[in-house]
């Protein structure tokens, strides 16, 4: 199936390899197949080889359904993998280092969280598009201080036509104020991962982000 473009892209999940539930297969088939467009395998304290094995099964799903596999924080990780996206923190490899190992073809985002962080990135060589947040408190990033909608607000007022995800507490309930902030774009992590019916859950994510 033909891949889907970065510009197009409006939902963006991260989930963990879901040993847990042991169904990560049709867990991916049932989002992927319902509007998400960028699939990122976030779980800390793997192993090398062990994020590659995960890695194998998010590749092939993403090759099923045409959309976009993303390997977070590390840059060895996707040397080996070859994803469509490295994802970067700010604590993580320089954008031009990661640059320099990847090449060209990857797809490179970046984490920010305040108004300074998100000009910078989005006028950065090498950035291919960035994320705000979190917007709101998230136990998927426990301590860490949510800079809130404003962020958004600054984020959509910057020059430029980068493209930028909001983060952080995102789910259906709130997904309105979300866009009303300015975002287009947003990247779900609980509301879809722990929702009853996954694959209902990205199609109306996917049914509310889409263009008018």
């Amino acid at each position: 199936m033909p891949k889907r473009s970065l510009s197009d892209a409006r939902l963006y999940l991260c989930t963990d390899g879901r040993r847990r539930q042991g169904d990560l297969p049709s867990f991916l088939d049932a989002v992927l197949a319902n509007g998400v467009d960028i699939v990122q395998l976030r779980e800390k304290g793997l192993e090398a080889r062990e994020e590659l094995d995960l890695l194998e099964v998010f590749r092939a799903a993403c090759d099923r359904h045409g959309a976009l596999l993303a390997v977070n924080d590390r840059a060895d990780i996707a040397y080996a993998a070859r994803p469509d996206v490295l994802h970067l923190g700010q604590d993580d490899l320089p954008v031009a280092v990661a640059r320099d190992i990847l090449g060209p073809d990857v797809l490179i985002g970046r984490s920010t969280h305040s108004e300074a962080e998100a000009s910078a990135a989005a006028q950065e060589e090498g950035v291919d598009y960035f994320c705000c947040g979190p917007i709101w408190p998230t136990p998927t990033k426990p301590g860490r201080f949510a800079p809130g909608p404003e962020l958004l607000k600054h984020a959509a007022g910057l020059p430029g036509d980068r493209p930028w995800f909001g983060i952080g507490g995102i789910d259906l309930g709130n997904l309105d104020d979300v866009l009303s902030y300015g975002a287009t774009r947003v990247v779900v992590v609980r509301a879809i991962t722990e929702a009853e019916d996954p694959g209902a859950a990205a199609a109306e994510f996917a049914r509310r982000l889409a263009p008018a």
